[in-house]
């Protein structure tokens, strides 16, 4: 059994952005030269997360007013020391990490289902972790 780890940068222009990272990713994945086994995508921050859905431009928006609806309304206590309570609930919420299957050495995914990182605190910088493990 065979373990590749790497990282990339992405940096975010607005406050809430879903970003494709799905190229990357699977470039990593390649490269790692792992034919069978998982990748994990982990996100190290708590106002970020990942999403596998769609790379449409309206359903990406429908996505943050979703997300943003959510949380709106509410008197967040988190507020009162740092103005970015819905970042961290919408991140806890959607999740950091996907784990995906990798066959021949590519990710299993569905014809329209991309990797989006999920930005709700930006813009910022964000790392991206993957670790291949397979043989």
């Amino acid at each position: 059994m065979k373990n590749k780890q790497n990282q990339f940068q992405v940096s975010t222009q607005e406050r809430y952005q879903l970003v494709d990272v799905t190229d990357r990713v699977e470039e990593i994945v390649q490269k790692a030269g792992i034919k069978d086994g998982q990748v994990l995508v982990f996100l190290p921050h708590s106002t970020a997360a990942l999403l596998l859905t769609e790379n449409e431009e309206g359903l990406k928006k429908d996505w943050l007013d979703v997300l943003k609806k959510l949380i709106s309304g509410f008197d967040f206590r988190h507020n009162r020391i740092d103005d970015n309570a819905d970042s961290h609930i919408l991140s806890g919420l959607v999740g950091q990490a996907r784990i995906l299957p990798v066959e021949d050495g590519r990710i299993v995914r569905g014809t329209w289902q991309q990797i989006l990182l999920a930005e709700f605190d930006g813009p910022r910088t964000r790392r991206v972790i993957i670790s291949v493990i397979g043989s």
